[in-house]
């Protein structure tokens, strides 16, 4: 049977690190996933009022979708597509980055799509003047990159809501029977509810793993009037209601595959938010593949099996993410 990896990580796709940077007087983070190497990379833009940089990069026909160096995922709104700026940096420190020719005394340009969540109107302190924080936090957060990274109020969750629940980062891993291995992160920052109306289970239950976050299943009774959202936002606004994600994968796809991948793994945050992708919400899903294992079967299927296996893993993640942010905040 399928079973998490080691860490129940992101990470635990071989080649992939991830680092974090938080702020607690402003209340915001930043979360980086860094590949040792180039990768191939596609996107999906679900929500109604995203906010992202360097997406279009990843569309078909693009010069460097399959150099991508690295997926920076911040809060700060807008302010916050500045974190990439400090990713930028450090992989230029390490001479990473793309160079149609290399020529002496000209950098390559890390390859950095990244996106944003809302969350200015959570408490902190944003009067930081005239320069934004988020290109230092994206530089501390590529410079913290390891195997080994915390959950819940940490990176682009740290300052996130998820309806009326705490918001948070959340990963989760796959490794299938055959030896390919699939990971997630997400930062929870929703205007829907990550719970079913009146009960404590999670959406997201069908496919938890071991009890990773909570083992609570809804009463066999339970039914629910199909216009109560639960725990919801009462107010949304626009650009305010964000889940982004990166999924991370070893097989070796075609750029159009993975695209596929992409757009079948959108269903994990169906599968674990409700309601979702609305006109208020900036939700956004990276994938990128290290390219190292073959997949068995044929092709249609095993991309079909890919797809699906990360939308349940994308699921598992977003309820992680909330259930260890309401464990920090004391929840039983």
């Amino acid at each position: 049977m399928a079973r998490p990896g080691l860490r129940n990580l992101i990470t635990d796709v071989d080649g992939i690190s991830v680092g974090q940077a938080e702020d607690a007087g402003i209340v915001t983070g930043v979360s980086v996933i860094v590949p040792n190497c180039p990768v191939l990379g596609a996107v999906c833009v679900a929500g109604g009022g995203p906010g992202t940089r360097e997406s279009d990069v990843l569309a078909a026909g693009r010069l460097v979708f399959d150099s991508v160096d690295a997926i920076c995922l911040s809060g700060g709104s807008a302010f916050g597509l500045a974190a990439a700026d400090g990713v930028m940096a450090g992989l230029k420190a390490q001479g990473r980055g793309f160079a149609l020719v290399p020529r002496p005394g000209v950098p390559a340009t890390p390859i950095v799509p990244a996106a944003i969540l809302y969350d200015l109107a959570n408490g902190g302190n944003k009067e930081w003047g005239d320069t934004s924080p988020y290109a230092r936090l994206g530089r501390q957060a590529f410079d913290a990159a390891g195997e080994i990274f915390a959950l819940g109020r940490a990176g682009a969750g740290y300052g996130a809501r998820a309806g009326l629940a705490p918001g948070g980062t959340g990963s989760a891993s796959l490794v299938t029977n055959d030896g390919l291995t699939l990971g997630a992160l997400a930062a929870v920052n929703s205007f829907g509810s990550v719970r079913m109306p009146g009960s404590d289970a999670f959406w997201a239950w069908p496919f938890e793993i071991a009890g990773e976050f909570g083992g609570v299943r809804p009463d066999p009774g339970l039914a629910f009037d199909p216009e109560d959202w639960g725990a919801a936002k009462a107010n949304p606004s626009p650009r305010e209601n964000t889940t982004l994600a990166c999924i991370a994968i070893d097989a070796i796809v075609t750029h159009d595959e993975l695209q596929r991948i992409a757009q079948m793994a959108l269903a994990g945050m169906a599968r674990a938010i409700r309601p979702v992708f609305a006109p208020t919400d900036g939700d956004v899903l990276f994938v990128i593949s290290t390219q190292k294992k073959e997949a068995e079967g044929s092709r249609p299927l095993t991309i079909a099996r890919l797809g699906e296996l990360a939308a349940s893993t994308l699921a598992r993640s977003i309820a992680r993410g909330v259930y260890e942010a309401e464990r920090q905040e004391g929840r039983p």
